[in-house]
């Protein structure tokens, strides 16, 4: 699954597996690694690998990786490529670039219009013309689930014969590449999204430092919102603590539901200007 930011390929992806296994908010690189997620019904199976969205230009540490690692995906044994559009947005030249990535794939594709439950605004006619390229055209909606059958039809006809790669009745979840510390920092990180909007820039993520489960089977959670600034260390913060506060009850809500037991959450923020050079 491929495609420029906020495309909603990460929506989509939970929909179609009717679980969350990708964060989502309306900020840009919430994805920042490909997240691979397994699945399966009376057809077959599908091992989707939902990519970070790519960028117009990458300018930083994180913005390169982020980049080279929705550009690596691609050339990886993919059986079917997803290309993933949203049509309330002009076409620019992230779009082209992102076209750009797909067209070197040898695999057959899909373009998927996204996002069709809104109807204005829309530019519809500038993706139009784009659909020559593509033998496959599904429109969807990640939000309603408009359409989802339809698009796991076309796969499946796009798809090799084989026998499955993975044993799903072994999975926790559908997602193959998280671990446990791995999951709850996305929660958190998405959360901290959510809850500081426009106010604070990408410029943040969230390490697990400890993650154990008490005598009275309470899950206990270490962990660091690292953040480039000490402005936006005090943004996130917020007067009294009151963000802070927010962004791990919120996390706390989700990560209970997640895992039907009692999580208490240790959440500290730390100001690391390099944080970007070695962390994702």
């Amino acid at each position: 699954m491929i495609g420029r930011p906020n495309s909603g390929k990460s929506t989509l992806l939970n929909a179609i597996l009717k679980q969350k296994v990708s964060i989502t908010s309306p900020k840009p690189q919430t994805t920042r690694f490909p997240i691979q997620a397994v699945y399966e019904d009376a057809r077959g199976q599908i091992i989707f690998v939902d990519t970070p969205g790519i960028y117009e230009k990458s300018t930083d540490a994180l913005s390169k990786r982020i980049n080279a690692s929705s550009e690596d995906s691609l050339s990886q044994n993919v059986d079917v490529v997803l290309y993933v559009v949203d049509h309330t947005r002009e076409r620019d030249y992230e779009e082209n670039r992102a076209l750009g990535i797909v067209r070197k794939s040898k695999a057959p594709k899909i373009m998927v219009i996204n996002k069709t439950d809104i109807k204005k605004p829309t530019h519809i006619v500038q993706y139009k013309f784009m659909q020559d390229e593509f033998p496959t055209v599904v429109e969807v909606s990640a939000l309603t689930h408009a359409n989802i059958n339809l698009l796991l039809d076309e796969i499946f006809a796009l798809l090799p014969e084989g026998t499955p790669q993975i044993d799903i009745e072994t999975l926790a979840q559908p997602a193959l590449n998280l671990d446990s510390k791995t999951f709850v920092s996305e929660i958190i990180r998405e959360k901290a999204f959510l809850n500081l909007r426009k106010e604070l820039p990408y410029e943040m993520t969230v390490v697990v430092d400890d993650l154990a489960e008490r005598e009275n089977g309470t899950l206990a959670i270490t962990a660091r919102i690292l953040t480039s600034n000490d402005r936006y260390k005090a943004m996130i913060i917020g007067d009294h603590g009151v963000m802070i506060k927010e962004i791990g009850m919120a996390a706390r809500k989700e990560l209970e539901t997640a895992t039907n037991k009692h999580v208490y959450i240790d959440l500290t923020v730390e100001t690391d200007p390099h944080w970007m050079e070695y962390l994702t």
